[in-house]
C-alpha cells in the first residue's frame, strides 16, 4: 500500500482534483489518500484555510460570520460545478460549514480548530464523490471514526500512541480511502488540529500506521531544491536526502515539509517521495534513512527569520552551579521554548522565536533575570534570522566553516552567532533578518557553483 498526500495547490480547483484522480487511479497500490483544504488558484487568491480563519474571527468578534462563510462555500460550489458533480453534492458541504459556524464559541481555540478543520474535511468529501462519479470505489473516512486521537492542544496537537492500533485497520478497507488531513479528535471527542502544514503530519502518521511501502507527498514542484527558488535562480534539485537532513532544513524554513511531519515515518523507516501533481512523471526527491554521500558535502541551505536573542553576562558565571537551569526556568515559567543557548565563560545567550516573545513577555523575563540572577549585563536583540547549511557529508569534510564564513564575508553579512551540533549534520549561523537574500545566494555560490 502507498499513502499519497496532496497539498493545497493540488485541491485548488476542479482541474487539479481531476489530476489527483488520474494519479491515484493510475496505481492500484494508492489506496489511502490524504487531502488538504483548497489552496490558492493564483497568486492573488486566498487559501480556504485563511478564509475559514477570517470566518471564525468574525464570529469571535460578535459578528455572524455569514458573509465570510459564503466565500468559503462559493469556493466549493465552483469546484463541484466544474467537476460536473450534481448540485446535491454541495448541500451537505454547505450544511456542514453552517453547522460549524453555529457551534459554541465559549472555548475560542476549539471553535477556531473546528472551523479550520472544515477545509480538509469537505475537500475529502468532494474528492471521494468525484472518484465515485468517475466509476471507482472510493470512501470518505472521518478521522474520528478512523481513530486519529490527538493531544488536547488546539492548533498544536500531536498524535497519541493509542491511535496507531485503530488506524492500522484502514489497511483492510475496500477501495480507495480518502482521509482529510490536518485534524483529529481529542480524547474528549473535540476537533483539534495539528500546526499549519499538518496534513503532512496526517499522511506520515497514516503511512506509519498501515506500514506503507512509501509515503508520497504531492505538491507543486518537481523536487526539493538545495535552496529557496525565490532567492536563488534555478537551484540544483535534490535527488535523495536523509530524514535527518530534511528535519534540519525544515526547521530552518524549508517549506516542503512541516518540521514535525517526518517523525512517524522516520521511526517506521518508511521512505518518502516528494512529487509534483502537475508533473507526476518526474522522479521527485526521495527522503530515506541513509544515503550515499556524493561529491558535495552539503545537501541544502535554508534560512528563516523571526528570532530574538537575549544576552546575559555575569562575572564568574561558570562557577555558579545551576545558573543555566535557573535562567531557563524563567523561560519555562513564561511558556517560552528556547531554540539555542550559545555560551561563553561569563556570558550566555538564549535564542527564542518572536512568536513566543512579545514586548510584555520580554519585560517580565528581563525583570526576573535581573532580580533573580543578579546579572551584570542584559540586553535583547530582535530582527534575527537563522541560516543553516546541512549535509551528512559535513562530518568528514574539513574546512566547511571557513568556506561558509568566506561566503558571508564576500556578501558583507555580519555573523551574530555560529553553532554546530555534535552530530555535525548542520551548521547554523545567526544573522540580521534583512541579510537573508545575500547570505543564501553567497552560500549557494560557494557550495554549488564552484
Amino acid at each position: 500500500m502507498k499513502v499519497a498526500k496532496f497539498g493545497g495547490t493540488s485541491l485548488a480547483s476542479a482541474e487539479q482534483i481531476q489530476k489527483i484522480s488520474a494519479i491515484v487511479t493510475s496505481d492500484p497500490e494508492r489506496k489511502l489518500v490524504v487531502v488538504s483544504a483548497p489552496g490558492k488558484r493564483d497568486a492573488d487568491d486566498t487559501k480556504v484555510t485563511d478564509l475559514l480563519i477570517e470566518t471564525a474571527k468574525a464570529r469571535l468578534t460578535n459578528k455572524d460570520g455569514q458573509a465570510e462563510l459564503d466565500r468559503v462555500v462559493e469556493r466549493y460550489a465552483a469546484i463541484v460545478r466544474d467537476l460536473g458533480l450534481p448540485d446535491t453534492a454541495l448541500e451537505p458541504i454547505a450544511a456542514d460549514f453552517n453547522e460549524r459556524l453555529s457551534m459554541s464559541t465559549e472555548d475560542e481555540e476549539l471553535f477556531m480548530d473546528t472551523m479550520k478543520a472544515g477545509g480538509e474535511d469537505n475537500s475529502a468529501r468532494v474528492v471521494a464523490e468525484f472518484l465515485r462519479e468517475s466509476g471507482f470505489e472510493a470512501h470518505y473516512l472521518n478521522p474520528g471514526d478512523a481513530g486519529m486521537i490527538l493531544s488536547d492542544e488546539p492548533g498544536n496537537a500531536r498524535v497519541l500512541q493509542q491511535s496507531f492500533g485503530k488506524l492500522r485497520e484502514i489497511k483492510d478497507r475496500p477501495g480507495i480511502t480518502i482521509f482529510p488531513g490536518f485534524f483529529g479528535y481529542s480524547t474528549a471527542g473535540k476537533i483539534v488540529t495539528f500546526p499549519r502544514g499538518g496534513s503532512d503530519i496526517t499522511g506520515a502518521v497514516l503511512a506509519a500506521a498501515v506500514d506503507a511501502e512509501v509515503y508520497e507527498n504531492f505538491t507543486d514542484v518537481d523536487s526539493v531544491f538545495v535552496a529557496n527558488p525565490s532567492l536563488v535562480e534555478n537551484p540544483v534539485a535534490v535527488d535523495e536526502i536523509t530524514y535527518r537532513e530534511m528535519r534540519e532544513l525544515s526547521y530552518a524554513g524549508f517549506s516542503v515539509f512541516h518540521d514535525e511531519a517526518l517523525e512517524p515515518v522516520f521511526h517506521a523507516g518508511i521512505p518518502v517521495v516528494v512529487k509534483n501533481t502537475n508533473n507526476p512523471q518526474a522522479p521527485g526527491t526521495r527522503i530515506v534513512p541513509e544515503r550515499a554521500i556524493g561529491e558535495r558535502p552539503i545537501v541544502g541551505i535554508a534560512a528563516t527569520d523571526g528570532f530574538s536573542s537575549i544576552y546575559i553576562s555575569k562575572y564568574l558565571m561558570n562557577r555558579e552551579v545551576g545558573f543555566g537551569r535557573r535562567l531557563l526556568e524563567i523561560f519555562e515559567d513564561e511558556g517560552i521554548p528556547f531554540e539555542h543557548t550559545p555560551s561563553g565563560i561569563d556570558n550566555m545567550s538564549v535564542i527564542v522565536r518572536d512568536a513566543f516573545f512579545n514586548s510584555a513577555t520580554e519585560e517580565r523575563v528581563l525583570r526576573r533575570v535581573r532580580t533573580e540572577l543578579q546579572v551584570d549585563e542584559l540586553s535583547v536583540e530582535r530582527g534575527l534570522a537563522l541560516v543553516m547549511i546541512v549535509g551528512e557529508g559535513m562530518h568528514h569534510t574539513v574546512g566547511l566553516a571557513a568556506r561558509a564564513c568566506i561566503a558571508f564575508s564576500r556578501s558583507a553579512v555580519n555573523l551574530e552567532m555560529i553553532n554546530q551540533g555534535s552530530s555535525e549534520v548542520s551548521m547554523m549561523f545567526g544573522i540580521k533578518a534583512t541579510a537573508i537574500p545575500q547570505a543564501v545566494r553567497s552560500l549557494y555560490h560557494e557550495f554549488f557553483e564552484h
